[in-house]
Parts: C-alpha cells; sequence; structure tokens
C-alpha cells in the first residue's frame, strides 16, 4: 500500500490551511517571545492535540458523504457557491485589513497548553476544511478512507501543523515585516485560493453533469 501519498497530502493540506497569519499562530510566536520557547511548544502541543480531533470527526463526516454519490454532488456545489462568494468578498467587496497585528491579551494564569486548546476549539475552521479537502481528494481518487489512509492522513496533518507552528516560533522576528505584508494583502491572498478551489469544483460538478 502507498503510505507516502495520503502522508504527503495530510501534510500538504494541514500547511496550506495554517500558513496564513492567524489567531493560533501568531499568540505562538507572541507566547515565545514574552514567555520563551518552552511555554510556546506546549502551547502549540494543546493546538496540535485539537486539531488532531478536528481532523478525525471531519474525516468521519467526509466517509458518511463519500458513501452517497448524491451528498458529494451535493457538497460540491455547495462548496463552489461558498468558494465564488468568498472570492468575489475578497477580491472585490472586503476592506483591506490593517498591517499591524492586535495583541491578544492572555490570562497570565492559564497554562500554555490550555490556552492552546481552546483558542484552537474556537477556530471551527478545519471540519469544514477537511471534509471538503478529503472528499475532494476521493473524488480524484487520491485518498480512500479505509482506515490505515486515514490514519496516515491525519499524522500528516500533524506534522504538517506543528511545523508551521514551530516556523513563527522559530523564525518570527526574521519575518514580521514580511508578515505585516501579507496581512496587509491578506483579502487578495484568500481570494485567489478560493478562486482556484472554485475553478477546480466548477470543473467537476460540468464533468459530473456532462
Amino acid at each position: 500500500m502507498n503510505f507516502i501519498t495520503p502522508l504527503f497530502l495530510g501534510f500538504i493540506t494541514a500547511f496550506i490551511g495554517i500558513i496564513p497569519p492567524g489567531l493560533i499562530n501568531m499568540t505562538a510566536a507572541k507566547v515565545n517571545l514574552k514567555e520563551g520557547k518552552k511555554n510556546a511548544l506546549w502551547f502549540v502541543l494543546g493546538a496540535v492535540l485539537v486539531i488532531f480531533i478536528q481532523v478525525f470527526i471531519a474525516i468521519f463526516f467526509a466517509r458518511v458523504i463519500d458513501g452517497r454519490p448524491d451528498l458529494v454532488t451535493l457538497l460540491r456545489e455547495v462548496g463552489f457557491g461558498i468558494f465564488a462568494t468568498l472570492t468575489i468578498y475578497f477580491l472585490g467587496l472586503a476592506k483591506k485589513p490593517k498591517g499591524k497585528t492586535r495583541k491578544i491579551k492572555k490570562n497570565s494564569k492559564t497554562s500554555r497548553f490550555f490556552l492552546g486548546m481552546l483558542l484552537s476549539a474556537l477556530n471551527f475552521f478545519p471540519i469544514p476544511y477537511y471534509v471538503f479537502v478529503s472528499v475532494t481528494l476521493s473524488s480524484f481518487k487520491l485518498f480512500s478512507f479505509d482506515t490505515t489512509s486515514i490514519l496516515i492522513f491525519v499524522t500528516g496533518t500533524i506534522f504538517g501543523s506543528f511545523l508551521v507552528f514551530y516556523f513563527y516560533i522559530a523564525f518570527f522576528n526574521k519575518i514580521e515585516n514580511k508578515t505585516d505584508y501579507i496581512l496587509r494583502n491578506m483579502n487578495t491572498i484568500i481570494g485567489s485560493i478560493t478562486g482556484l478551489i472554485s475553478v477546480i469544483t466548477l470543473f467537476k460538478i460540468i464533468k459530473y453533469y456532462w
């Protein structure tokens, strides 16, 4: 059995989903600056633990959906509508975000591990993201919902998530100015990504009905 493909797909999926500056990775960087690398890594471990659970939940729903071709088609159509709307919003309607990131207030008595779990649990994006991604990969015959493939895929997402968080911890000082540039252009970046996903999804819909 090919173990590399689901591992790589899990890794790259997590990497793409987490690399844009967000609440969790920016907080990890700030914990590192204020409290040291050890506390920052405990924060990351808490966040990754919740991501691990979220990915399993997402794939469970995706496996149920994948067994229903009608639901797969419906999911593609809904996904296309959502991503097309997001593309229009981010490229044409959304206001340009400010370059400076907001400081996150944290309770100094709160364990960094549980803070990471809390902030990660408040982020509901991974579940629909991994449902859509895993169903899409399955439709291209790149991923199967057998137990081994699922475990390897989830392992890849954990490695990808941890690497991105560690990148923010280790190199935040060097990339801080570039991070501000990314934030100022985040609407264009997100809009381009959602636009690409919309085109791919539309292609699959047309191919299904053709």
